[in-house]
């Protein structure tokens, strides 16, 4: 079975999110440079924890969120955004939101370099910094409805799912899949790490960002 997250049924955004579709637009720019510039350009750009705690290269930090491995990595991360995105954004307003995303990414980022300081395999992509935006999202709107599209085998259905629900079973995936991984060696495949790390933050972190006239409505 496959879950898909469409959008939030409960609530719509008062204003087009253009910070949402601006990092969508930026991850697809960003992959369209990896398919043209091929492995140098993945490797140059994706974080290496090694590099990291050497104190070299600290700027894929940030390239690193935008990039991704293949299709379906950057089709899945974007399908999430933008079913999460939209409310959080109207919620913290354009700009705070922006912040609050890249600084998510960032301190997933260096959650999973903490993990595995040692790692020289490249981590890329934007799950990190979107768990941020679904940690701020449950602890926001945790009874609103998701609009999910079911795959169950060659059968679609339609499901409306709470976002505790949703949200609660991916994000605790999460921390048992770093725990199993925990005492492996890292070569290669889902960072962990950076999306419990992303969420924690997201969770915790949410309510600094809210615009300050919507503060009173929220709490």
């Amino acid at each position: 079975m496959i879950l898909i997250p469409l959008s939030d049924a409960s609530r719509r955004p008062t204003r087009f999110p253009l910070v949402t579709a601006a990092i969508v637009a930026i991850n697809a720019l960003v992959f369209a440079l990896e398919l043209s510039g091929g492995d140098a350009f993945v490797i140059k750009w994706s974080v290496i924890p090694a590099d990291i705690v050497a104190g070299r290269h600290w700027i894929t930090i940030l390239t690193g969120m935008f990039m991704h491995g293949s299709w379906s990595h950057i089709i899945g991360n974007m399908v999430f955004l933008w079913a999460f995105g939209p409310e959080v954004e109207d919620l913290m307003g354009r700009r705070p939101y922006a912040v609050f995303y890249l600084v998510g990414g960032l301190v997933a980022a260096l959650a999973q370099v903490a993990a595995g300081p040692d790692s020289t395999v490249p981590n890329l992509g934007a799950s990190a910094a979107i768990a941020a935006v679904l940690g701020a999202f449950l602890v926001t709107y945790p009874r609103d409805r998701i609009r999910s599209l079911l795959v169950i085998f060659v059968f679609l259905r339609v499901a409306y799912i709470p976002a505790v629900l949703l949200i609660g079973v991916w994000g605790l995936i999460q921390l048992l899949s770093l725990g199993a991984v925990a005492q492996q060696p890292s070569t290669g495949g889902v960072a962990y790490a950076a999306h419990v790390g992303g969420f924690i933050f997201g969770a915790v972190a949410a309510r600094l960002f809210v615009h300050k006239q919507l503060t009173s409505a929220v709490l």
